[in-house]
C-alpha cells in the first residue's frame, strides 16, 4: 500500500522540502500540497469539514511552487496536487506548470484535481459555480490535448483554441495521473470519465461508509466500460489506526493519505514516526 502526507504550506509550517526530506526517510510514497488561491469575506458555502474555516486555507502557499522545492530536495518521492483547483486557472498555463514540475522532478508528478466548494472564491475567478463541473472538464481535456499532440487545438462550450504549439510535454506518458477528488457520486463519475484515479471525499459527515462506496465505484466503472483496477483509489485525511488501514488494504484502496497541520517539526516529525511504524508493519 503506497502512503502519502498533505500539508498546507505556509510561512508557519515545515517548509516543504523539509517534510519531503522526512517523508521520503520514513517510507512515504508522496507529498501533497492543497490550494486556495484565496478566501473571500462572505461565505455562500459553508466549510466542507464543519464550523468555521481553519487559518491555513487563507494562508496557504502555491502548490507547484512548494511541490517544486519539495522536488528539489528529495529523490524518490512522488509530489501532488491534493488538489490543483483547474476550475480557478487557465488551462493553457496549467498544461505548462503540469509538464514543467513533470519534467523538474523527473516523472514524480501526481495532478490531484477539484472543481472546488467555495463559491466566492471561484467566483472571485470569473467561473460559474453552477457550470464548473463542465468547465473543469473541458480545462482538463484541453490540456491533454497540450500535453499530447504537437500541434493541439480544442473546440468546447467553455475552453476553446486553434491549433497550437507548447512544449516541455511531460515525462510520464501520456501525461502524468490525474486523480479525481470530491464527494461520491459526482467525483466517480467524473474519475471515470477523465481520470486516472479516484480520491473520495470523506468526512465525518459522510452518509455512506467508504468501505460501502469502494465496490459501488468499481461497478460504476465496469460498467463504464473501463477496467476498475485502471482508477485506483486514494483515501484522505486519514489516522495512523493500523485495523482501519487494513480494512483499506484488503478493499485494494491504492494510496492512504494523512492530512498534517501546518506546523514546525517538532509537532510534525513524532506524527510521522507513529505513522512509519505502521508502514512497516503494513508493508514490512
Amino acid at each position: 500500500m503506497k502512503f502519502g502526507a498533505s500539508m498546507f504550506f505556509t510561512d508557519y509550517s515545515m517548509a516543504p522540502g523539509e517534510l519531503a526530506q522526512a517523508l521520503e526517510a520514513r517510507g512515504f510514497e508522496s507529498v501533497w500540497a492543497p490550494e486556495h488561491s484565496h478566501i473571500p469575506l462572505s461565505r455562500k458555502t459553508p466549510f466542507i469539514g464543519g464550523g468555521e474555516l481553519p487559518k491555513r486555507y487563507y494562508d496557504a502557499m502555491d502548490p507547484f511552487v512548494t511541490l517544486t522545492a519539495a522536488a528539489m530536495a528529495t529523490k524518490t518521492i512522488n509530489i501532488g496536487t491534493g488538489v490543483c483547483l483547474v476550475t480557478q486557472r487557465d488551462p493553457i498555463q496549467t498544461a505548462k506548470l503540469v509538464a514543467s514540475i513533470d519534467q523538474i522532478s523527473g516523472g514524480r508528478f501526481l495532478f490531484g484535481i477539484g472543481n472546488g466548494w467555495n463559491q466566492d472564491e471561484i467566483e472571485d475567478h470569473g467561473t460559474n459555480f453552477a457550470t464548473r463541473h463542465k468547465l473543469g472538464r473541458e480545462r482538463i481535456e484541453a490540456m491533454k490535448e497540450i500535453w499530447t499532440k504537437s500541434k493541439a487545438e480544442y473546440h468546447g462550450e467553455f475552453v476553446n483554441f486553434d491549433p497550437m504549439m507548447a512544449w516541455p510535454k511531460p515525462v510520464q506518458k501520456p501525461h502524468p495521473p490525474i486523480l479525481v477528488g470530491g464527494a461520491f457520486p459526482y467525483s466517480a463519475r467524473r474519475a471515470i470519465r477523465y481520470g486516472d484515479g479516484w480520491m473520495p471525499q470523506v468526512t465525518e459527515a459522510a452518509s455512506t461508509e467508504l468501505a460501502d462506496l469502494v465496490p459501488r465505484f468499481r461497478q460504476m466503472a465496469a460498467e463504464a466500460g473501463r477496467d476498475p483496477n485502471s482508477v485506483p483509489i486514494s483515501v484522505w485525511g486519514r489516522k495512523p489506526e493500523l485495523d482501519m488501514i487494513k480494512r483499506y488494504q484488503d478493499l485494494q484502496v491504492d494510496r492512504v493519505c494523512t492530512s498534517l497541520d501546518a506546523a514546525k517539526a517538532d509537532v510534525i516529525l513524532p506524527i510521522l514516526d507513529t505513522w512509519a511504524e505502521l508502514i512497516h508493519k503494513v508493508n514490512g
